[in-house]
Parts: structure tokens; C-alpha cells; sequence
């Protein structure tokens, strides 16, 4: 059996599995169609990474790509608390937890076909949210921290240069977008110039310890403030000069209340100078469509559920979970039901086949 049929099958079982996925595991549901070394040798020499994800997802960002179309970067942790250290199954930063967690580090570009948020649930469905790159980062430096004397890995390349990268590859693909979408993790100057250069139209997070100062002033005289204590009005877009770049933006400041009901504070930033509060908040609403793609992943296309070992098996599992995705996508468009919808009905389906069997074995005479 050929490669093509392999990868099919595999991510079908992705999407159909209820728990832990293994060679040994498919090849039992085939009935040993396809024997438990062919997994393997699929899974061992599996060609991954941007240009493959690239073939797979071509023509159907084609069919749905739109001159407004958004990037939106970040990354998530697949974590493995359990699993041997290599180069990408080691310790990450979590933001969002605080503290360091074992597993794979993945930055991910989505793609978003248009430039405004609907909250017509049939116009959600109706638009294309896909991967069109990706990156696994590899901590392949290893060096002594003087303070506790310990081994730590790093990257020899940053996220932000990698998001550069995977921007500049969407361009020479001649991916249709307008705006680039990320959160504070990605806002830095280099990555505002390289944008800039490219006549494409960022909105950033910002943290509020950046440098800014007021567009009417002279930026040479470095009179510059914490972001946080600049005089902005709520949701009013006031342009500033941001330390380390050399034009203009705008800033918007936003207060929220969070789930336990503190106040929070977000400043926005872009470099369309005519982008409206309400636009700067309707179009930054698309970055949560990445963590809804981080959830999907793990959820319903099995990405941690895979106990390889090896560098190129966990890459191989992980891009083929990314397919799984991708195949959910297709159907969500042509179905209009979400992914957990579609993983819905496989569970009540794979119930049902349970429950038969279950009536099986009950009904047999006994001896």
C-alpha cells in the first residue's frame, strides 16, 4: 500500500480515535489490512514541515482566499510531562500557565478568508479557518545557566524570526491577505518594520511597558513614557511613535472584564492610521480563530495522543494530526457543522457501534 493511502487512513484514525493512537492500534481497526511495520515505516519516514502542509492545503485556500484575508501567528505547547527529553520534546515557557511545562512547542499561521467578523453562526461556518505553516521549535543549543548550575536547551532561531519567515513564504506563495493578527509575544519593532515593508497591515497586542510618545512631538528628543502611564482615552485610536521604529501608529486601549471578573487592559496596535475603535476590535476578534484551531488540535485531531519517541515520528504524528484538521475543515465547509459537531457525531456513532456489540455478548448462550 502506497504512502498516500497510509497518511489517509492514519489521519482518518486520528479523528475516529477515542484515546491513545499506535501503529498496532490501526493496523487491529484494518484487521490487519495494513500490517503494524507499515505504520511504522510510514510514521519513520514521513516528509513534513511548511512546503508539505503547503501541497496539502493549496487549493482549497485558493477556493476561498479573499483580498482580506487575515495571518494570525501563535503558538501553543502540546505538553508530554511523561515522555524522554529530545530536541523538540523539552521544556517551554507557558505564558498562559506561568511557569515551565515539558512538550512540543508549535507556532502555527492560520488563515482567515475575510476581513470582518460576523456573528451569524452560518457565516462562521462559511468561512475558511486552515494552517497554512507551521514550525516545531528545536532546542537544539545546549548550554550551562551560571544561577543554578543545571543543562538548559534553546533555540537557535527566535519565534519572531521564524514569524518572519513563514510571512514572507505566504507572500511568495502569493497567498491572498490584508492583515496580520498576533498577540504582545509577537509585537516587537522588527517584526512592525518587516510588515510595514511588505505593505501589509498588522494589529498587535502590546504590552503596556513599551516606550511611546505622542505623534506631535519630536520622537529625536526622547521623551518617551511607559505605555501604560500615556494618556489614552478608552476605546479612542490616538497615534504615537512606539520606541525603535521609525513611523507612525496607532494605539487603542481597551478595558474588559475577565472571567472572574477583574478588570483588564489591552492596548492595540496598528499601522493603518485610519482603522476605527470598532475595527480595531472586530478585526482582532479573528486571533481567537487560532486558539480555537490550538483546541481542535488537541480535541478532536488527537495531536497529543501519540506515545512516539523519536524526533521524526513525534514530527511525523503532529503534522499528521495537522492533516486530521484540515480534513475536519473540508467538511465543516461542505456539512455546515463546527469540528466538535463533526467529532460529535463520530463519538455517538463509534457509541452506538459499542453498544451493538455490547447486546452481542450479552445475548450469546453461555456453555
Amino acid at each position: 500500500m502506497d504512502k498516500a493511502k497510509i497518511r489517509d487512513l492514519y489521519t482518518d484514525y486520528l479523528l475516529s480515535s477515542l484515546g491513545k493512537t499506535t501503529a498496532t492500534g490501526l493496523s487491529r481497526l484494518l484487521d490487519k489490512l495494513v500490517s503494524h511495520d507499515q505504520i511504522t515505516r510510514f510514521i519513520s519516514t514521513l516528509e513534513t514541515g511548511s512546503k508539505e502542509l503547503w501541497k496539502e492545503v493549496k487549493s482549497l485556500v485558493r477556493a476561498h482566499e479573499t483580498e482580506d484575508g487575515c495571518l494570525i501567528f501563535d503558538d501553543t505547547i502540546i505538553e508530554k510531562a511523561y515522555t524522554d527529553e529530545n530536541d523538540i520534546m523539552c521544556w517551554h515557557w507557558d505564558h498562559s500557565k506561568k511557569e515551565n511545562v515539558k512538550g512540543i512547542n508549535l507556532l502555527n499561521v492560520t488563515y482567515h478568508s475575510g476581513g470582518t467578523v460576523v456573528s451569524d453562526a452560518a457565516t462562521k461556518l462559511a468561512a475558511l479557518r486552515v494552517p497554512i505553516d507551521y514550525a516545531v521549535v528545536h532546542k537544539t543549543v545546549r548550554f550551562c545557566e551560571m544561577k543554578t548550575k543545571k543543562e538548559k536547551r534553546q533555540s537557535p532561531i527566535t519565534k519572531n524570526e521564524i514569524l518572519r519567515e513563514m510571512l514572507a513564504r505566504a507572500i511568495v506563495n502569493q497567498l491572498k491577505f490584508k492583515y496580520v493578527l498576533a498577540d504582545s509575544w509577537f509585537s516587537s519593532a522588527d517584526n512592525m518594520r518587516f510588515i510595514q515593508k511588505k505593505e501589509k497591515i498588522f494589529i498587535f497586542d502590546m504590552k503596556s511597558n513599551r516606550l511611546v510618545m505622542d505623534e506631535k512631538l519630536d520622537r529625536n528628543k526622547g521623551q518617551w513614557t511607559n505605555l501604560e502611564t500615556f494618556k489614552l482615552t478608552e476605546n479612542t485610536p490616538t497615534k504615537v511613535w512606539i520606541k525603535d521604529l521609525d513611523f507612525s501608529v496607532l494605539v487603542c486601549k481597551q478595558v474588559f472584564i475577565n472571567k472572574d471578573g477583574s478588570a483588564g487592559v489591552r492596548f492595540l496596535v496598528s499601522n493603518d492610521l485610519n482603522l476605527s475603535a470598532d475595527y480595531f476590535t472586530t478585526l482582532y476578534k479573528k486571533r481567537w480563530s487560532v486558539e480555537e484551531y490550538h483546541k481542535s488540535l488537541k480535541q478532536n485531531a488527537g495531536i497529543g495522543q501519540s506515545p512516539t519517541r523519536t524526533v521524526q515520528t513525534q514530527s511525523a504524528h503532529l503534522f499528521s494530526s495537522i492533516l486530521a484538521y484540515v480534513k475536519l475543515e473540508r467538511l465543516k465547509l461542505c456539512r455546515k457543522l463546527n469540528h466538535f459537531a463533526l467529532k460529535a457525531k463520530i463519538y455517538l456513532a463509534a457509541n452506538k457501534a459499542a453498544w451493538e456489540e455490547v447486546q452481542k455478548i450479552n445475548f450469546q448462550p453461555t456453555a
